[in-house]
């Protein structure tokens, strides 16, 4: 088990101090300075092994690459890339590396560093050498394009798109249309002697579904399986994806027929979503349902691992002002939400991944930045700011009654996007 981030691996980049250092010049706290300083560079100093052609980008204290995860973990980086040559480099090895392992397997979420055998190789499911784990996770597509989408936008290289990116590419949308119709699916998964919500239940196929013009998802980003196949944070996720992959492979090969493709079945998830996912409530009135089967099932919920609902206009699916995701977001940050906690020492969104009372790092600097109120900012910086348990890291989970209970000591992650929503807070003076 870890029991402290560990020492710094790679040296910081001058770009990135000068960077770091121009933000932190607009605030006086010497505490924000120090977590600041800790979180920004966490992603870079321990998690990145990086070789003349790849870039490999482990969570943290599990030695895997989640695409979901190593997306999210450079996205501070990004707009440092046109004054550093090496982040940039990195940056694209990451993105090659993702298209690579796509094209290995789509029904994966994470991949060993290379074809070793390792991870969790029991499972009932078409397991290969180079992936660790075989949870079919829509976001984990989505997050790929997603950093494909931001590395092209900042830097224009149009070196990135090679044959294997655009191979990548059609595998996905032939991955998310045959889950349309899962019943037609091969992907299939079992996990024996471990929780419920581990394994996929009917013979590895999850709960029955019908069609909704929705792609179907085997499991949350929390690694938990979906209770009902569509996850609607996912599927948001994808809407707003598949128009930045049509833009990619127009700028990048000219195909046309390619991005009418992409951009109609995120035309057809949007319905999907529309028609299925607003449901009427008494208390909160039309609210976004977190999964549903197109079968009339509903689950009202958020998860603290994005994509969630609360997310959905940093993901850029809805304006931050949209009534419908306001009413939501009301629903979420109250008791109607199964986990939501509150304690003495804060309050916010947990998940069924971890014990009941913890809530995460992740959701409160997602709350963070889907707020433009900064009372709210405020109190939510607080929260964080006083949860680091003097380890001035940090973490999944923690106690709402005592922040020193907490799970992942090493976890890149949470760093990453807590340094994102201390930058927002510095920018808009609220430190």
């Amino acid at each position: 088990m870890v029991k402290k981030v560990p020492a710094p691996t790679n040296n910081v980049p001058a770009a990135m101090r000068e960077y770091m250092d121009k933000i932190l010049a607009k605030t006086d706290s010497a505490d924000m300075k120090k977590l600041f300083n800790n979180t920004f560079v966490n992603t870079w100093t321990t998690t990145i092994q990086i070789s003349e052609n790849d870039a490999f980008v482990i969570t943290g204290d599990i030695p895997a690459m989640w695409l979901r995860d190593s997306s999210a973990q450079v996205k501070n980086y990004l707009p440092i890339m046109p004054e550093s040559d090496e982040i940039k480099s990195v940056i694209s090895k990451v993105v090659s590396r993702q298209m690579h392992s796509i094209l290995m397997d789509p029904y994966a979420n994470a991949f060993n560093f290379e074809g070793n055998g390792h991870g969790h190789t029991d499972d009932i499911t078409d397991m290969d050498p180079w992936v660790w784990e075989r949870k079919y996770e829509i976001d984990s597509l989505c997050y790929a394009i997603r950093l494909a989408y931001q590395y092209y936008t900042v830097t224009k290289d149009m070196t990135m798109f090679t044959d294997e990116f655009k191979a990548a590419m059609k595998l996905i949308l032939k991955t998310w249309k045959t889950e349309q119709n899962h019943e037609n699916s091969p992907y299939r998964f079992t996990r024996y002697g471990c929780p419920y919500c581990d394994t996929l239940h009917n013979d590895g196929k999850g709960n029955p579904v019908a069609y909704t013009g929705m792609t179907w998802s085997g499991f949350r980003p929390s690694d938990d399986a979906c209770t009902y196949g569509y996850l609607v944070p996912s599927n948001m996720f994808a809407v707003v994806v598949l128009k930045e992959m049509a833009e990619m492979v127009k700028v990048g090969f000219g195909d046309e027929e390619l991005a009418k493709e992409a951009l109609a079945l995120s035309a057809e998830i949007d319905e999907g979503i529309k028609k299925y996912a607003i449901i009427e409530t008494e208390e909160f009135g039309k609210v976004y349902a977190y999964e549903v089967d197109g079968r009339g099932n509903v689950l009202f919920m958020d998860d603290a691992n994005v994509p969630s609902l609360i997310s959905a206009p940093y993901l850029g699916y809805c304006d931050v002002d949209d009534e419908i995701y306001q009413n939501t977001r009301k629903m979420l940050l109250s008791k109607a939400n199964p986990f939501y906690f509150e304690g003495t020492a804060a309050k916010g969104i947990g998940s069924p991944h971890t014990p009941e009372n913890y809530i995460w790092h992740i959701a409160l600097a997602m709350q963070g930045l889907t707020t433009n109120d900064l009372a709210e900012k405020k109190m939510l910086l607080d929260f964080i700011m006083t949860s680091h348990a003097d380890e001035w890291y940090l973490h999944e989970g923690f106690n709402v009654d005592n922040p020193y209970e907490y799970t992942r000591v090493w976890f890149a992650w949470s760093n990453t996007i807590c340094s994102e929503f201390f930058i927002d807070c510095i920018e808009k003076g609220v430190i």
